[in-house]
Parts: structure tokens; C-alpha cells; sequence
């Protein structure tokens, strides 16, 4: 279901989903199959899919009538790295049928989000903060984003409900005093007086991470607003978005966080250009089919979602855990932690699983992608110790466990990919078992990026979605470069993981610390630092396989060849010439570079999209793209 962004700051969806026409959301009363159905039609499936993949394994493996220890890692590593992407596969084919089949998914799974015309809102009754979490990153474009938000308020009229807080956790004095010098720049439009003045406050020590300086806004402001909105230092919303969101908070009092669909701005890096091509046209399936059982019990992604304040700060607090970092200590990772405390309060949980106005910017190398990755893996590591805690559902419990698996899953593919090969050239080599690991490898790969192939038939199926990313060629060019380019870097992600949690009980750790967002080119000596044990390990698989058989190399290519390239599709993709080359080409574009929407207007440079100014006889190979009709834009199909 795309929703090509329009280019003011109303939302213009198909006026059919407001039928209404009250302009408040309508009550969240799902039609369809009650909750519980949905689960346990999403557990049947899921077992059943688990259950046949694993007795084909177990099939293969004792076809001699014995499992020896090597096959044994085969096995159990499936076991472990399997969970994960079939529950992916599944989510993406629900919300693939969900948006293309005969229901209607704003009435069966998002009925209390009002995205059509009639559901702009004119009035609220309450008071929000729009709380900014900075940390030793260049203030610059964050204030150029903190501003476009605010004129993006004032349009709606409805911006003396809305107060910013720039919350800073800033260690290095000199990015600190470029924040306060920001600041003063911005907050010279509010007059002195005015109730909904910004706030800038930094803290000296940043004790908590990011969960500590959001209690620390709470116990100080929190009494002032029945709302919190967090933006990361990478957020752009626009006015109407928060508005509809806090109106449909003030319409529903059991709902204690409302997430948004968060995706990527115009990039002129092309790494992130490729990342965010492949989230963006699959995470719609994948977040329509997880909201369609999820429900109440959705998930938070830490920014870009309205919380009700009292709940959180009497619910949410996040306990220090026994032991010393990085398993100890204060939780980094809080935002699932602090859904899942949310909903055992009694409060639900619910995602917007529509592309709104809601925006971040995506890593632009893939040292920087790696480096949150990471963050994200430590955090989740720590979430063991919540599996048992009490008064929890049952599928806030496996909202945990999931999270975990998330992580677990590379190093368990590793360890079965090695045994496979290990296995295949030991004694007289058999292929089965390099077919084995392969297959292992593809079907894992296959079902991983199940979201992306169901984004690509949705973009397919619906009216004037494929002129928004560029027109056919360039959408399917990019398409068939991006899901190559997503299987060369599986293995190098899976490696870097798996390193990473090897270490982690002795002490590796990474730093909460300011964020590259914009800074591009990773020079061959760097980039060698960074991947010089995928490397090491891709030719020194390649080396194994090649003495042993030249045809155990072919086998293995798929996941050597990721591994030995990782240095060069390190250096290449966060190259500037690599990502002027195919920003020029309109390649991997999403669709705010065909409309560009009015709250991004003076944050995109011309460099992200310069497609879009070509003429057709400059670009013989790729069609200029035509603009969308409103009617286009409002289609579904």
C-alpha cells in the first residue's frame, strides 16, 4: 500500500479510509478476526514452517544414520538462525495480502488513525513536548531540522500546543557551545514571554544513556504536558503528522505510546541511498502483517512517537541492571524494554503502519551502520534478564526473546556455514554438505529479505507507485542491484556480530557518542582496520574450499565472495563519486525525491535528487520521471 508523499504538510490519502468525517479518529474497534485468532494463526504458521524446514535438515544430516558433533552446530545453528527470518517471511506475506486483498487494512488493523483529508485536525485539548536528544554531533542541521518542524507547526495553527526541549547529553565543550549558540539562534522567533518558549538543557554526565536523560525531562517537566513526542537528533516530522497523532492519543486514553512508520530522507550517500531503497518498499508489508497480530502489544522504536507522559514516567522507569557493563549496569537499548513495561500497566502499545510525514536519516558508510548495529546488539543482550520479569504477556515475552534472536541469528549462520564447509571437505569431498550450507545460506537469505520482494510487489500492484520511485527502469535497475548488494553484505554484517558477542561477556563494549549523519568516504586504510577479519576469514575460506575441490569454491562463492570484498564495497559504497554517480542515475530513489514534501524543503540539498532536474536526451538509459496525478497519489492499487 504506498502512499506517495504529497507535497504540502496534509496528509492526502484516499478520502474512502474517513468515512466518518468528523476529523477526530474514529474509535479503535478492529473489524475482522479478534486478536487472538490472528495469533495463533501467526504461531501455526510460523511452528509449521520451522518444524518442515528443520526435518529437512535433520533428513539430510543423518542420511548415514548418525549426527556427528559437526552436524550437530548445522543443526542447532539453524535452529537458532532460522526463528527470526520466518517470522519476517510471514509478517511480509500477511501485509502484502492485507494490502492488496480484499480487506480494508485501515478498519482491520489501524482504525484509530485517521490519514485521509477529513481527519486534519483543527483543535486539541492538551500539550506535548517535542523533547531533541543531542550528543557530541554537529548542531547545525539538527537546529535546520528543529526549524523546519516548528514552521511545519505553525501552518496547522495549532503551535502553541506544542513546546520544544533540546535536550543535550553533549560531553565535548566545543560541540556544547555550538549547540548554545544554536539554540540562541533559534529560540529568537518565540518572544519571551511566550508559554511555549524552547528549552536547551545539558546535562554534565550522561548516566543512563538516553533512557536517563529522558527521566531526567520527566522528573523536571513532566507535570507540564500530557504528551511527550522523543526526535532523534535525525528526526523530521511534519506539523500535521504530530498533530494527528496527539489528537488520536487525546481520543484514546488507554493508548500509552503511538508509534509512527519512521523512514529515510533523500540521501546523497549511496550507501545509504541503497539501504533505505530496500526499508523502505519493504518495511510497509513487513510493519502491516506485525500490526495486524501485534495489535495492542506493538513495538517502539525509541523516536518519532507521541507517549503519554504520566504513564511512562510512573511505568516505564528502566532498572540498573546487577553487574558491571557492558551486561550490566544501565540498559542501552530501552525503547522495546520500555513498550513491553507500557502494556503490563495496561496501557497499549500501537503503530501507525502507513507512511506518514515521519522521517530519519539513514548511516551513510557502513563503518557507521555497523557502529549502531552494535549499540543495538549490546542493548539487546541485556534484555535476558527481562524474559522472566513478572506481570508481563505472553507476547511481550517473545517481543524480548525476539530481539535477542535478532542478534543471536548471524552467529549462529556463521557456525553452521564453517561446520557445513568444514564438514564438506574433510575426507572425500561430498558436495551435499557444501550444498548444504549453501542452501542454508540461500534459504535464510531468501526468507530475510521476503519484505523486500513483497515491497517490490506492492510498488508493482499499485497505481502510480512506480513512476513515485523514478519510473520502471529505474525502480527495477535498482531493485536487481540492491538485493546482490544486501546478499555481499549479510556475511560481513553476520562477521562483525559475531565478533562483537564473542567479546561482549569479556568487556567489549561500544560508546554511546555522536553520530556520523552526513560526512562521507572511508579511506582503504580505514576501511582495512575495520574489515580485516572478514577478510582474513573470507580467503581463508576460499583458500580451504578451492584445495579441496574447485567445485566446494563455487559452492561456497555466494558467502566468500561477500567476505573478500568487504574492504572495496566498504571504500566504493561510501565513496562521494559512487554516490553522486547514482543519485545522477535516480537510482535507489524513494519516493520524496519525485514529491518533495514541504517540511523537507531546505533540508534535501539538490545533490540527493538531482535526477529529477536531468533532461530525458542527458539520460538516454533512464526515463526523466513524470509527476504524479493527485488520483495517483490517492490509489492503492
Amino acid at each position: 500500500m504506498l502512499r506517495v508523499p504529497p507535497a504540502d504538510d496534509e496528509l492526502s490519502f484516499s478520502p474512502t479510509k474517513d468515512r466518518e468525517g468528523t476529523g477526530r479518529p474514529p474509535a479503535p474497534v478492529a473489524s475482522g478476526m479478534p486478536v487472538a485468532l490472528r495469533r495463533l494463526i501467526v504461531l501455526v504458521l510460523n511452528v509449521a514452517t520451522l518444524v518442515a524446514l528443520a526435518a529437512g535438515v535433520v533428513t539430510l544430516l543423518s542420511a548415514d544414520g548418525v549426527i556427528d558433533a559437526a552436524e550437530w552446530v548445522m543443526l542447532i545453528g539453524f535452529l537458532l538462525a532460522t526463528p527470526w527470518t520466518v517470522l519476517g517471511f510471514w509478517n511480509a506475506v500477511m501485509g502484502l495480502v492485507l494490502m492488496h486483498g480484499p480487506a480494508d487494512p485501515a478498519r482491520s488493523v489501524y482504525p484509530y488513525f485517521s490519514a485521509g483529508p477529513a481527519g486534519r485536525v483543527r483543535k486539541l485539548h492538551s500539550r506535548t513536548a517535542l523533547t531533541v536528544f543531542l550528543r557530541n554531533e554537529d548542531p547545525r542541521p539538527i537546529f535546520e531540522r528543529i526549524e523546519a518542524m516548528r514552521i511545519s507547526l505553525e501552518r496547522t495553527g495549532l503551535r502553541e500546543h506544542f513546546r520544544f526541549f533540546v535536550l543535550s547529553d553533549t560531553s565535548e565543550p566545543k560541540v556544547a557551545l555550538a549547540e548554545e549558540a544554536e539554540f540562541q539562534r533559534f529560540a529568537t522567533v518565540f518572544a519571551d514571554d511566550d508559554p511555549m518558549r524552547p528549552v536547551y538543557r545539558r546535562r554534565i554526565d550522561n548516566v543512563g544513556f538516553k533512557a536517563g536523560n529522558v527521566r531526567d525531562f520527566l522528573d523536571q517537566y513532566g507535570d507540564d504536558f500530557e504528551f511527550y513526542l522523543p526526535l532523534d537528533s535525525d528526526s523530521v516530522m511534519s506539523g500535521d503528522v504530530m498533530a494527528r497523532l496527539v489528537a488520536t492519543m487525546e481520543a484514546n486514553p488507554r493508548f500509552g505510546i503511538l508509534q509512527s512508520l519512521v523512514v529515510g530522507t533523500p540521501a546523497t550517500s549511496g550507501f545509504a541511498r541503497i539501504f533505505q531503497f530496500g526499508m523502505r518498499h519493504g518495511m510497509r508489508s513487513f510493519t502491516m502483517g506485525a500490526s495486524w497480530w501485534t495489535a495492542d502489544c506493538g513495538s517502539y522504536w525509541g523516536h518519532n512517537a507521541v507517549i503519554r507522559t504520566g504513564a511512562f514516567r510512573d511505568h516505564c522507569e528502566l532498572p540498573i541492571l546487577p553487574g558491571r557493563a557492558p551486561l550490566g549496569g544501565h540498559v542501552l537499548s530501552h525503547d522495546q524494554l520500555e513498550a513491553v513495561l507500557m502494556r503490563r500497566a495496561g496501557y497499549e502499545v500501537r503503530i501507525v503502519p502507513v507512511e506518514t510525514q515521519s522521517y530519519e536519516t539513514s548511516p551513510p558508510t557502513l563503518p557507521e551502520f555497523a557502529k549502531r548495529d552494535l549499540r543495538w546488539c549490546q542493548g539487546n543482550m541485556q534484555y535476558w534478564r527481562f524474559l522472566r520479569a513478572s506481570g508481563l504477556m505472553a507476547i511481550s515475552r517473545f517481543q524480548i526473546l525476539q530481539a535477542i534472536l535478532m542478534y543471536m541469528a548471524p552467529p549462529a549462520w556463521i557456525a553452521m556455514t564453517i561446520a557445513a564447509t568444514v564438514k564438506g571437505v574433510t575426507g572425500t569431498f561430498d558436495p551435499a554438505y557444501l550444498q548444504l550450507g549453501l542452501g542454508l545460506f540461500l534459504t535464510i537469505f531468501v526468507l530475510s529479505i521476503a519484505p523486500k520482494l513483497a515491497g517490490m510487489i506492492d510498488v508493482l500492484a499499485t497505481r502510480g507507485a512506480v513512476r513515485a520511485y523514478g519510473g520502471p527502469i529505474r525502480f527495477l535497475a535498482s531493485a536487481l542491484i540492491e538485493i546482490p548488494v544486501s546478499m555481499l553484505m549479510a556475511p560481513i554484517v553476520a562477521v562483525y556480530v559475531s565478533l562483537f558477542l564473542v567479546g561482549l561477556p569479556f568487556g567489549r563494549s561500544v560508546t554511546w557518542s555522536g553520530q556520523n549523519r552526513d560526512k562521507l568516504g572511508v579511506g582503504w586504510i580505514s576501511a582495512f582496520k575495520a574489515m580485516w577479519p572478514q577478510t582474513l576469514l573470507g580467503f581463508a575460506m576460499a583458500a580451504v574450499l578451492y584445495a579441496a575441490n574447485p567445485v566446494a569454491l563455487l559452492w561456497g562463492a555466494p558467502f566468500v565472495a561477500g567476505l573478500c570484498l568487504a574492504v572495496p564495497f566498504t571504500v566504493i559504497t561510501a565513496s562521494p563519486g559512487f554516490g553522486r554517480m547514482v543519485a545522477r542515475a535516480g537510482l535507489f530513489a524513494t519516493p520524496e525525491e519525485s514529491i518533495l514534501p514541504r517540511v523537507l524543503r531546505g533540508l534535501i540539498p539538490i545533490e540527493a535528487r538531482p535526477w529529477r532536474g536531468i533532461d530525458a536526451r542527458s539520460s538516454p538509459m533512464l526515463p526523466a520521471a513524470v509527476p504524479l496525478t493527485a488520483k495517483a497519489e490517492a490509489g492503492r492499487r
